[in-house]
């Protein structure tokens, strides 16, 4: 890498880290905040539907935005506005009505970094897939330390020490977004001059997939510390052994979904190399096929079995993002790279919001373990839909 790829990648990574972050520590705390409110868990988890919300459909406004006044004002705004509403969250965490607004801006202000991150990598880095893997590489390492850190602070501190770590996080980064190198993102308008005009339908079809496996990640998401704190008491017991009788459900729960977001990140180093290697298209199919039946498996297991499959699935549905983003930047014009990855997360992110509610019906009418069902049928069609792209991206090439 050359050094502003290095400044950039500090800054963007560090972005992708805690846009992930901010939206994790929400389900990590959600069974003890459902205590400290008096409300069961699907009250609580409708609580974060406008944060998930607003995280993916202000994107594409966001991206517009990016792409004509840069990333580094935008990714400013960001780090200002979810810090100042983590703050805000802290002082109202019995108040359910003021915590909806608070975790609402920070999904709006969380929201600003994909489309302006990404953006900039794909506009400025030589080698994408590498970029963008890792830059994914942190994102996963933000899924991995907010169930984490949130389940430790919360157990020593409580809620309200969760959101004031965010606050001052995020905060934090506006150090390094002022340490990064600007960049005007003419390498990569270079590299694509006098390349013929693109089809415009392999990136709608792409548009679809991206869309169906955003539903499958915030249904992963939104459930997994929950899922591993009812259906791990088994293992939680043996835990309790090891530690001498410290801990909670809660604490081992958001452990365990640490380490199976760890395991996720070695899959985006994983897809990186499949995107420097291969044909991007073939590697997006394969990643998400073997999602199908590691999904099924976490429906009928418990414990170790559980885990096990689990970390599969990361491995495979977080490892998939690089490619992904490659082919976002492959198949939309150079000009509007921010848009376009701003139209992908309104998709993936705002659309995939929605899975909050897929999740809390299908768990009142059949039992949480029927949710990981629908997300296996939800994976398998997004799996026809990437052989129909990749049919498209042929038919495209040939003409």
């Amino acid at each position: 890498m050359s050094p502003r790829e290095r400044s950039i990648l500090t800054v963007t990574c560090f972005g992708h880290f805690m846009s992930h972050f901010n939206m994790l520590v929400f389900p990590a705390i959600l069974l003890p905040l459902s205590g400290k409110l008096g409300m069961d868990m699907g009250q609580t988890l409708a609580l974060s539907f406008w944060m998930y919300l607003l995280f993916g459909l202000t994107a594409f406004p966001w991206g517009m935005l990016a792409d004509r006044f840069g990333a580094r004002p935008l990714l400013a705004v960001f780090y200002l506005g979810a810090g100042g509403c983590g703050f805000l969250a802290a002082l109202n965490l019995s108040d359910s009505f003021a915590l909806g607004l608070c975790l609402a801006g920070i999904g709006l202000f969380s929201g600003i970094y994909h489309p302006a991150g990404l953006g900039w990598i794909a506009k400025e880095f030589e080698k994408t897939s590498q970029g963008m893997a890792y830059n994914g590489m942190f994102g996963n390492l933000g899924l991995a330390t907010a169930p984490l850190l949130a389940g430790s602070v919360n157990y020593i501190w409580g809620a309200e020490a969760v959101y004031l770590v965010l606050g001052m996080m995020n905060i934090g980064g506006l150090f390094l977004l002022y340490l990064a190198r600007n960049g005007q993102g003419g390498l990569q308008v270079r590299k694509n001059e006098g390349e013929p005009k693109r089809s415009l339908a392999p990136f709608l079809i792409l548009l679809l997939a991206m869309t169906l496996g955003g539903i499958v990640y915030r249904g992963t998401s939104v459930t997994l510390p929950a899922y591993f704190e009812l259906q791990n008491r088994d293992l939680y017991q043996g835990f309790l052994v090891f530690s001498g009788q410290i801990g909670s459900p809660n604490l081992f729960a958001t452990l365990v979904t640490s380490f199976i977001y760890l395991v996720g990140m070695a899959g985006q180093y994983a897809g990186g190399r499949v995107g420097e290697s291969c044909d991007l298209g073939r590697g997006y199919l394969i990643f998400h096929l073997i999602t199908i039946p590691a999904a099924l498996a976490m429906a009928f297991t418990t414990d170790i079995p559980l885990i096990l499959f689990a970390m599969i699935h990361s491995f495979f549905l977080l490892g998939m993002q690089p490619l992904e983003n490659t082919l976002v930047a492959r198949l939309s014009p150079p000009e509007i790279h921010s848009s376009a990855f701003g139209l992908k997360f309104i998709l993936t992110f705002g659309v995939g919001a929605l899975s909050v509610k897929m999740v809390t019906l299908i768990r009142t009418g059949f039992g949480f373990s029927a949710v990981y069902i629908g997300l296996t049928l939800i994976s398998t069609l997004l799996v026809c839909t990437i052989l129909v792209l990749n049919n498209s991206r042929k038919v495209s090439s040939v003409a």
